[in-house]
């Protein structure tokens, strides 16, 4: 994040596990949710209305929330791809 000068607002820690209710939580807030899985890329409508697989898309294998989940305006990003960070926060 510092190399592309990118503030971040708030950290939370790996030791607080964030689970599938916390990520009902944030989506609810966003409109839209990227996942990536290294080159896979999926794109879900967020809201009100999100269904469960985007849920299970944004939590790993463990149950977990995948990191890094990052909120950039009303879009919510889970996981890292070099292309899409590009994309979203310039070259």
């Amino acid at each position: 994040m510092e190399a592309r000068n990118i503030d971040i607002k708030e950290t939370v820690p790996a030791s607080r596990k964030l689970q599938a209710q916390d990520s009902k939580a944030l989506l609810q807030s966003a409109s839209k949710l990227i996942v990536l899985k290294g080159k896979k890329i999926n794109e879900f409508k967020a809201g009100k209305s999100t269904n469960q697989e985007a849920i299970a898309s944004m939590l790993g294998p463990t149950g977990n929330m995948r990191a890094p989940t990052i909120r950039v305006g009303k879009t919510l990003i889970v996981g890292f791809n070099e292309e899409v960070f590009a994309k979203q926060f310039g070259a």
